[in-house]
């Protein structure tokens, strides 16, 4: 069957189960998957390679970001320079408004999710970061492969954001967070939105303000926790000292006995405070 078609009867599938952004749909139907995902790309699980999404989640995570395309909410298809033939589109219904400007995904993995905002924004407008380098090299080579040259993907720690290119209309972590990250909240704009999964073993995908407040929840998730530097798979484990160890062992919080929640515990400053 063309890939055209198989990426359409995803998203017809998708449609019939769930609310998909009407332009978010077209560009799912316009990114050719295969590029991304080797194994089964049109069925709706993740796949078995590291960084790879069902395409229900993407669905919901971008739904959930809300972007303006650049063609006032309609992503139009294109043809066979992507990669695959492209569905004919057009116009989605989304009333237009202003358009989306920077977007950052934190949690590039195979560059699936940010293929489908640079189908939907200028891909200059996109910006993605990985904390394992080994994803980011995947993500590089899969978006210059179905077309998406120009979105930008680098290595740093996801919890710190891109202060660079800041500020961001719209930043999606792609990985679970007990509290949103404040350097990810203070990297929005003034009307800025953060979407990200929120909390340990229960997770729920929220959308949060740059007052850092939640302010929309759109159900029931389950995803990786956010990795800090140091416990990344392509990364040799941190250089903790016995007693880090043994108090890492018995502290609190869903991924205390997996990895840091956000940042480095200053175990002496915690100390100091209880005496």
């Amino acid at each position: 069957m063309d890939p055209g078609e198989l990426r359409g009867d995803m998203v017809d599938g998708l449609e019939e189960r769930l609310t998909v952004d009407p332009a978010v749909g077209l560009a799912m139907r316009t990114v050719p998957r295969r590029k991304f995902a080797d194994d089964a790309p049109y069925d709706d699980q993740s796949g078995d390679a590291a960084g790879t999404l069902s395409p229900e989640i993407v669905a919901r995570l971008l739904t959930a970001l809300d972007v303006e395309s650049s063609t006032g909410g309609t992503a139009t298809a294109g043809s066979d320079a992507r990669g695959d033939t492209a569905d004919a589109g057009d116009e989605t219904g989304r009333e237009t408004g202003d358009e989306t400007g920077d977007v950052l995904v934190v949690g590039a993995g195979v560059g699936y999710t940010a293929a489908l905002l640079a189908e939907l924004l200028d891909e200059t407008r996109v910006h993605a970061v990985d904390i394992d380098r080994r994803l980011v090299y995947a993500a590089r080579s899969n978006l210059e492969s179905a077309g998406y040259g120009g979105v930008l993907v680098d290595a740093r720690d996801g919890a710190n954001g891109l202060p660079e290119y800041a500020p961001f209309d719209r930043i999606l972590v792609e990985a679970a967070a007990i509290d949103p990250p404040e350097r990810l909240v203070g990297q929005l704009t003034a009307d800025g939105r953060l979407v990200l999964p929120l909390g340990g073993p229960e997770q729920t995908l929220v959308t949060v303000d740059a007052a850092g407040d939640v302010i929309e929840r759109h159900g029931p998730v389950a995803f990786k926790p956010l990795l800090v530097d140091g416990e990344q798979g392509s990364a040799p484990a941190r250089n903790r000292t016995a007693r880090e160890d043994a108090e890492r062992a018995s502290a609190d919080g869903y991924f205390a006995k997996t990895g840091w929640e956000q940042d480095w515990i200053d175990w002496d400053e915690q100390l100091s405070r209880r005496r």
